[in-house]
């Protein structure tokens, strides 16, 4: 009896204050699906990190006779055989170092071709101007400043390198993204809460001759409570599903159909499924929990008879 009467109580609460529900549902959805978006973009950032660092390189780029008429590097002239040797014999010592890749100019220029042959500039390159140039995979490309250390400004060396740094522009600007859409996470968190807490104190006054009856004859305030908690709850677990129906249709129109971002960006390591599915429990029991509470305490002030 007390179940049903508790069941019954929670559909009069949520009818009468249908508009404030309703609101209360898509506020609590928003911020929900922009906190899932956060967390997704987040686990998106640390997989490219992951997959890209590994394959940085750090480039050392020798100079050429061109470089030694119009490079201050260069000033010494181009880059000997016996510098290039030793060049490479240092860097095969270092801890730091992985592989060692050498690069001549007739490659450099073959890879340009490749990358660039639609430029206007490319018809007027010959190989003679490319760079030679070593390409080295760190253990750690966090260590990248190590070899900058040892091999900028030495004889024969145009310029290091680090393709890291082009990354971390890159990922700053996700990461900005992701901060942007925490901010507004939790903007709209604020007003869901503030929503649930008026919402409560309407359904509150609303029915307090009903809730003075029932204190009248010996009822407890969990029991008079439980049906303002259990509306909160409701409207924000109806939030929640549309949070989680909001993230598992953007993931799969962004990237796997409609646009279709892991067919066109397919140098991108995108997150899978499972990253998805396993922020959706996190997501439903904040949608359950946070209206609870916001209506728990939102009663111990106006719920008073």
């Amino acid at each position: 009896m007390r179940a049903q009467f508790v069941l019954s109580e929670i559909g009069v609460g949520l009818r009468r204050n249908l508009t404030m529900t309703f609101a209360v549902v898509v506020s609590v959805a928003l911020s929900l699906a922009l906190f899932g978006g956060s967390l997704l973009m987040n686990d998106q950032v640390n997989t490219m990190k992951g997959y890209w660092y590994d394959k940085v390189n750090v480039s050392i780029f020798l100079c050429n006779k061109s470089d030694a008429e119009s490079d201050p590097n260069c000033a010494k002239g181009a880059v000997t055989d016996d510098q290039k040797g030793q060049i490479k014999t240092d860097l095969e010592k270092m801890s730091v170092v992985d592989s060692v890749t050498y690069e001549s100019q007739d490659e450099a220029y073959k890879h340009y071709k490749e990358q660039f042959g639609d430029s206007p500039l490319a018809s007027s390159l010959t190989p003679d101007q490319m760079q030679e140039s070593y390409r080295i995979k760190l253990k750690d490309p966090e260590k990248y400043q190590v070899i900058a250390t040892a091999f900028d400004g030495r004889d024969g060396v145009q310029s290091v390198q680090d393709q890291k740094g082009i990354l971390d522009n890159l990922f700053g600007l996700l990461e900005g993204m992701n901060i942007a859409a925490l901010a507004m996470m939790a903007l709209m968190l604020v007003v869901a809460l503030m929503l649930i807490v008026n919402t409560v104190r309407v359904s509150a006054f609303s029915r307090r001759r009903e809730t003075g009856i029932m204190r009248l004859v010996g009822a407890s305030g969990f029991y008079i409570q439980t049906p303002f908690i259990m509306e909160a709850a409701v409207a924000g677990l109806i939030g929640g599903i549309l949070a989680c129906g909001f993230l598992v249709v953007g993931r799969y129109f962004i990237i796997d159909n409609g646009l279709a971002l892991s067919e066109k960006l397919n140098l991108i390591n995108f997150i899978g499924w499972d990253a998805v599915l396993t922020k959706l429990p996190l997501i439903l029991a904040t949608s359950l929990l946070m209206p609870a509470l916001a209506a728990f305490f939102a009663l111990r002030k106006y719920l008073k008879v």
